[in-house]
């Protein structure tokens, strides 16, 4: 039994995998002391939106019986909590919207089965933007979430719930969504490591669509190690998604070791613009001298499509969410208008009252781009520039390894600051956009700080190159501590 429960949250994932082998705590003492943090800093954060105590201490107790029967698995006992887009059978799964306030999911996601089924236990489910549409968390239905960092603060989007939750230390590790950036970008903003796979890596299954093309699960953590064990368990084909790849899963842990020596390292010369906050500049520069100290070589790319990435994603993710979200009509599930006059009557009013602003705005630009006379001009157009941008990727990767830069412009913004200004808003995902046009995988890792406030590092890598960005993350953080660094309010 621990003689320290209340340090159990300062633990990385790895480290807690390594007290529950070595029986310094059980699961259900871990889990007790994370589920006090959820009540309790969780709501002063507002980043979960259902809390599954009950169920999370049956499960504890069940890990606890299994580690003692010598049958314990990959994640026996390790706590997680999921952005509530996963289907979670008999949880509600709200994705932070209206429309969904009251669902109930009757299954699981393939990503909450495969982590359950490796030992984990679910916490609860965290805010998010509504239907994953927003950089900084602010269009949930259930409220802002903060930056733990400085509340006043946002934490990012759309994952900003699971993003603040580990920053905050409430938990090790939390599942997340990327469409253009979404676990990226708020793992930047919260001092947190941030994963998205290949598209087609991790299983889509009973993760609601936002747009189905550019859509990815991965995971925010504290550390590179943390990521790979989840990424080893989530990877892997699922029939049940059409658009899961059968491609071997190698063993992301056992890769950690891979030295950084001889690693080629592409600088994207578009992502050091006018737009980049110097601060962030400056951390950046300085985790790439790290590397390239350790051997790392350091050269130039260009990626001449990259400035139209935000222009292309705003074209075919809202075609994409338009399509999708039809699905909501106030007939079959979601939320249904109050007498309505008559069956046009239901549909407006359903939509009108269920969905917010911003799913709104995409859903009506959406359908604009796909309309007769529109689509060639638009959509059409937008797919040909996606090309170009993968192209461009493409060409970088046959002479480079991984390419690198910063993961978001300017380190958190303050809530409030940019919900007038859609553009502005959008602009925050300009380094993030491209790896998913290009279904590419990549990962954001503290790298400093511009004043208290921290910066990500961003790496991409060609397809199912997942290996070598964790490698190269893990070797980073042997050398630098910042992804051990919390906020101090809450450590």
């Amino acid at each position: 039994m621990a003689d320290e429960t209340h340090t159990l949250h300062s633990l990385t994932l790895a480290a807690m995998a390594r007290g529950l082998s070595g029986g310094d705590f059980t699961a259900t003492e871990l889990t007790r002391h994370l589920l006090a943090r959820v009540e309790t800093i969780g709501k002063d954060l507002n980043a979960f939106i259902s809390v599954t105590a009950d169920a999370a201490l049956a499960s504890a107790a069940k890990a606890d019986k299994a580690r003692a029967s010598g049958k314990a698995g990959k994640l026996n006992g390790l706590p997680i909590v999921h952005k509530d887009l996963f289907c979670t059978r008999g949880v509600l799964t709200t994705c932070g919207s209206r429309m969904l306030e009251n669902f109930v999911s009757p299954y699981d996601a393939a990503v909450v089965e495969r982590l359950q089924d490796a030992g984990a236990i679910m916490l609860g489910k965290t805010n998010m933007d509504e239907f994953a549409m927003g950089s900084s968390n602010e269009t949930s239905y259930f409220g802002a979430v903060k930056n733990p960092w400085d509340t006043s603060l946002s934490p990012g989007g759309s994952s900003g719930g699971s993003a603040a939750a580990v920053a905050a230390r409430i938990v090790p590790a939390a599942s997340g969504t990327d469409t253009g950036g979404s676990i990226r970008q708020p793992a930047a903003l919260t001092g947190t490591v941030g994963i998205k796979p290949t598209y087609g890596r991790v299983s889509r299954y009973g993760m609601v669509a936002f747009a189905s093309s550019l859509d990815q699960a991965g995971v925010i953590t504290r550390s590179a190690e943390d990521a790979a064990m989840l990424l080893s368990v989530m990877a892997g084909f699922d029939p049940r998604d059409s658009t899961s790849v059968n491609h071997p899963v190698p063993d992301y842990v056992a890769g950690l070791a891979a030295p950084v020596k001889g690693l080629k390292i592409g600088i994207v010369r578009q992502h050091f613009d006018a737009g980049l906050d110097p601060q962030c500049a400056t951390a950046v520069r300085e985790a790439l001298a790290a590397l390239e100290a350790q051997g790392a070589v350091l050269t130039e790319v260009d990626l001449p499509n990259l400035d139209l990435s935000v222009p292309t994603y705003y074209v075919v993710a809202p075609a994409e969410c338009s399509s999708n979200l039809s699905r909501f009509d106030g007939v079959r599930f979601g939320y249904r208008a109050e007498d309505p006059k008559d069956l046009m009557d239901l549909y407006c009013r359903s939509r009108g009252e269920g969905f917010g602003a911003e799913v709104k705005r995409r859903i009506m630009t959406g359908t604009y781009v796909l309309s007769a006379g529109y689509y060639d001009a638009y959509y059409l157009q937008a797919q040909k520039v996606r090309q170009l941008i993968s192209e461009d990727f493409r060409n970088a990767f046959a002479t480079v390894d991984v390419i690198a830069g910063p993961t978001a412009p300017t380190p958190a913004f303050a809530i409030g600051a940019k919900t007038d200004d859609p553009i502005t808003m959008y602009l925050n995902d300009i380094y993030t956009i491209g790896a998913n046009l290009a279904g590419l995988p990549g990962i954001s890792i503290p790298c400093g700080f511009a004043g208290k406030l921290p910066v990500g590092l961003q790496l991409v890598g060609a397809h199912f190159a997942e290996q070598k960005l964790l490698a190269c993350a893990h070797q980073y953080q042997q050398l630098t501590d910042w992804h051990e660094q919390g906020p101090e309010a809450f450590a």
